[in-house]
């Protein structure tokens, strides 16, 4: 792995673009997607269970496998469930914080005009949780807890599938109060929840984080059913000045990096010396790491690296056309920092807070826009499952005094019902 500090101001244009573009590679798999997922809403299990044998090489027998959870709950360590049970609750405390209220209120005007507006939830969500072999109990916390706060009356979880099935994963859906959980992963998981089966019931929304396949699924289903958002590889962008520690930088950056090979990571700083050891702390972490082909392979992403800003104003700048998903400010003025920049998906403050207690145990949710979308939303939230509706109420004396404004506007768009429907209410009076 070679890892050099390079100039921000010194960045080529293509430079630039492989920092600023990042791409989830969807395009590339989108044909074959489009495929799995016209053949899962036409054949239903058969096909799931066909794509759950060529993908995954597993025979699955029962696609629902919520009794499992409950067994697997009992089995796990109790250290283990101690620790999922620890950070479902600090989920659900921050997400409890988010739940707005109904309301509605008198405008003023002649007469009485109550307006306000009220939220209801979805009735039925599908969480995608990574999994398989391995075990992501973090990914079924993000999205069932919040749905639960939020009020959704069914919620599945549709997680790949394994022989035999990861416990951990169970138990988290457990905890986490799924309805129910569906051994099926890939595009066909998210098929399989947007249209369907004769096992898997349709939802209306689809959430969470999953590779290209499933990202692509997502967006091949997107307006059948809503989905959140589409997610890339993960990110993290470090904003460091002189006072970073660079154990520390290095740390968080190779944390992501481990996600996936084609994961970004990045670190920005003013400083030469602290971007030099930056680099060196980094080749010293990443040797006899478990992952560490894929955390090399990430660093030498055009998306990664150690970038040296002229100040700490050109830093702002790049990270707020950088976006990321995870921005980490390790500096003397934190909060100021953090003032100047509006784009990221979740941000993290100080040298004690390292983006894996996002990841796991804050209590903030972990799956965020990727690709420089904080630039147009945000994560995912109690919100992705509410639907809010506007309510009104006029008297006689109020839609008087709103007539005359309702009547003209509506002629002068060439719509004389609407203003006849307006008229109508005063024909006795007149």
């Amino acid at each position: 792995m070679q890892l050099d500090v390079r100039d921000v101001a010194e960045l080529s244009p293509d430079e630039r673009r492989a920092f600023f573009e990042r791409d989830a590679g969807v395009a590339e798999v989108r044909s074959d997607v489009r495929d799995i997922v016209s053949r899962v809403h036409e054949e239903g299990d058969v096909a799931v269970r066909n794509f759950c044998r060529e993908f995954d090489g597993v025979e699955v027998g029962n696609i629902d496998v919520t009794d499992d959870a409950e067994r697997a709950y009992e089995k796990v360590d109790d250290d283990v469930i101690a620790a999922i049970e620890a950070a479902a609750e600090n989920v659900r405390e921050f997400h409890e914080r988010q739940l707005p209220e109904d309301w509605r209120e008198e405008f003023g005007g002649p007469g009485t005009r109550e307006l306000g507006r009220r939220f209801r939830p979805l009735e039925r969500v599908g969480v995608y949780a990574p999994g398989g072999t391995a075990a992501y109990p973090s990914s079924v916390l993000m999205g069932v807890v919040p749905a639960k706060v939020a009020g959704v009356e069914h919620v599945a979880v549709a997680t790949p599938p394994a022989d035999p099935m990861n416990p951990i994963t169970l138990a988290a859906a457990h905890v986490a109060g799924a309805d129910r959980i569906y051994s099926v992963g890939g595009a066909q998981g998210i098929a399989a929840l947007a249209y369907g089966t004769e096992t898997v019931k349709a939802v209306q929304k689809v959430v969470g984080p999953g590779n290209k396949w499933v990202t692509a699924a997502k967006a091949e289903v997107r307006g059948d059913v809503d989905i959140d958002f589409l997610a890339g590889p993960s990110e993290v962008l470090v904003v460091a000045d002189e006072t970073a520690e660079p154990e520390y930088v290095a740390a968080d950056l190779v944390a992501q990096a481990e996600h996936d090979p084609n994961a970004s990571v990045v670190a920005v700083t003013d400083d030469a010396e602290t971007a030099a050891a930056v680099v060196d702390a980094v080749e010293r972490q990443v040797e006899g790491r478990e992952r560490a082909d894929t955390v090399r392979d990430a660093f030498e992403n055009d998306a990664s690296g150690v970038l040296l800003a002229r100040s700490m104003s050109e830093a702002v700048l790049f990270a707020e056309e950088y976006a990321a998903e995870h921005l980490s400010i390790q500096a003397d003025d934190d909060e100021a920092l953090l003032d100047r920049i509006s784009n990221a998906g979740s941000v993290f403050l100080g040298p004690h807070t390292p983006v894996a207690a996002g990841d796991y145990a804050s209590g903030t949710n972990h799956v965020l826009p990727t690709s420089g979308g904080a630039k147009r939303y945000g994560g995912l939230s109690v919100e992705t499952f509410l639907r809010s509706s506007t309510v009104q109420r006029l008297d006689e004396s109020a839609l008087s005094d709103l007539s005359d404004t309702i009547t003209t506007l509506a002629e002068a768009e060439g719509l004389e019902a609407h203003a006849e429907s307006v008229r109508a209410r005063f024909a006795d009076d007149e």
